[in-house]
């Protein structure tokens, strides 16, 4: 990477410059080292400014640089891309993001990569944990997490042999309404908010769209009985709505309707995407257990699910599918949401048959090609069903089947930073990140702090979650400084501001 200063605009060099003099502690910390396009030189660096293709950093000795985005390799402009649109509100996400009013407004938060943009957060725990601001009750059986808006909370619960959905004040835990999605065993389904609806789908396939304010039906629809959909195995549909645009993106899991687009405020069709024939003989046809997400790879917008048969994609605009990729699918469950950043996409399964690989998304002309970088079996890595997160360069996941050890490992290499063997928790870990901290929530109902950083392996805290109705498997989340935990029929709501 070229060292010398380029100064084409000497106010707008001025002014960064002030800047960073105004925030040099902080830049001390957010220190990360860039590589070059041809990954031969390397330097230490923090992040300043991305303008159109130019982007500014702050050298460890205080200088400015300014380069063009396409100088440094394609993981570090990811980086750059993101970092630059973090501090937008959540009203100022763009159109693939459901928009709600600030919170956590769906599955994996605001961008669905389970990073909260809060800070202020403790960064140390007391054994017994930071304090307990409500618990909430009568919420019905399932793992579905819950989605935070406004004065809302938002999950799903089995009543009976009913699964319904249901709005909880924010303020102190007490039921606003609930309303009756269908049938099926204890749902999985976190909801999505979008404004004034709110999408929920059930484990036997109702999905439905109610107006968040009061939970009033406003359509539905089944996928077996719509789609001709099915799932892969016998846990039924857990996916969890993507709303972008106009559209709500769902996964029926039918051959000729894998994916499909409808449109969010009547439920019409708008395109159903078929499954391509010979995608690989891993896995099992249907859907799996993942949440779509959104890929701008190859310079195609794209919608990047993880099916029965693996990971799949298709063009947002036309429903046609772009490629796929069998070699991670496992028989039993297809799970972990895949982590898409710049022209990448990783992803991984369980169950002893998946493992871990990373794809690069090449093409021109709407033409989109999946090539593996480097893929893992099982014993290598795996991720059940807790979640990866994306930091900067590096990954952070529990790995193994029904188990959740610490690992941290370079995105583009596989190379690990660290692997510490069993953490504080037992069984598998569902994770978050937030204010540089990873949050893992294990089986056991063990809650873990420890620092996001590749350099070491560093346990900032740990204490038993207050209930534990069964497998502590629904995924934490982090909201206005507090940290809502989910378990069956109850929930708990913690203060974790400093």
């Amino acid at each position: 990477m070229r060292r010398t200063i380029t100064c084409k605009n000497p106010l707008a060099l001025a002014l960064a410059i002030a800047a960073c003099l105004s925030i040099a502690s902080a830049a001390e910390e957010k220190m990360r080292t860039w590589t070059d396009a041809t990954g031969k030189h390397k330097t230490r660096a923090a992040f300043v400014a991305l303008e159109g293709d130019e982007i500014t950093l702050q050298r460890e000795d205080g200088k400015i640089v300014k380069l063009p985005l396409d100088r440094l390799s394609k993981t570090d402009q990811a980086f750059a891309r993101r970092t630059a649109r973090a501090p937008a509100k959540a009203t100022e996400l763009p159109a693939e993001v459901a928009r709600g009013e600030g919170g956590w407004p769906q599955w994996r938060g605001p961008n669905r990569d389970g990073i909260s943009q809060e800070t202020g957060l403790l960064d140390t725990w007391p054994e017994s944990g930071p304090p307990i601001v409500w618990k909430a009750s009568e919420l019905g059986g399932g793992y579905s997490s819950v989605a935070v808006v406004g004065d809302r909370v938002f999950t799903m619960g089995k009543f009976g042999d009913e699964t319904r959905l249901v709005a909880i004040g924010v303020q102190d835990g007490t039921i606003q309404w609930n309303t009756a999605v269908g049938s099926g065993d204890a749902p999985n389904c976190t909801p999505t908010v979008d404004g004034d609806l709110v999408f929920a789908l059930s484990h036997a396939g109702d999905l439905l769209c109610a107006e968040s304010a009061t939970g009033r039906e406003v359509w539905r629809k089944n996928f077996p009985r719509d789609f001709g959909g099915k799932m892969m195995s016998g846990w039924g549909y857990s996916e969890s709505p993507l709303v972008d645009g106009d559209s709500l993106i769902v996964t029926p899991g039918a051959q000729d309707a894998m994916l499909a687009a409808l449109d969010k405020r009547t439920g019409n069709v708008i395109w159903r995407a078929a499954m391509p024939p010979n995608v690989g003989s891993a896995g099992q046809d249907g859907a799996g257990y993942s949440s779509i997400v959104v890929s701008h790879g190859a310079g195609v917008k794209q919608y990047v699910q993880l099916v029965g048969r693996g990971v799949v994609s298709v063009d947002a605009r036309s429903g046609k599918m772009l490629w796929g990729y069998n070699r991670i699918a496992n028989g039993t469950a297809n799970v972990p949401t895949p982590i898409v950043t710049g022209d990448f996409v990783l992803c991984s399964s369980g169950y002893g048959e998946g493992g871990a690989a990373l794809l690069r998304l090449v093409g021109s002309r709407g033409q989109v090609d999946a090539q593996e970088v480097w893929y893992k079996n099982s014993n290598d890595l795996q991720n059940h069903h807790g979640g990866m997160i994306l930091v900067g360069d590096h990954v952070y996941m529990g790995h193994g089947h029904n188990n959740g050890f610490p690992v941290c490992f370079d995105l583009e290499s596989g190379r690990d930073a660290w692997r510490p063997g069993r953490g504080p928790g037992t069984g598998s870990a569902a994770v978050v990140f937030a204010d540089g901290h990873l949050y893992f929530r294990y089986d056991n109902a063990v809650m873990a702090l420890i620092e996001a950083t590749p350099a070491s392996y560093n346990l900032k805290g740990s204490f038993k979650i207050g209930i534990k109705n069964g497998q502590s498997w629904p995924h934490p989340v982090i909201a206005d400084g507090r940290l809502y935990l989910r378990d069956q029929h109850e929930m708990l709501c913690y203060d974790i501001r400093k």
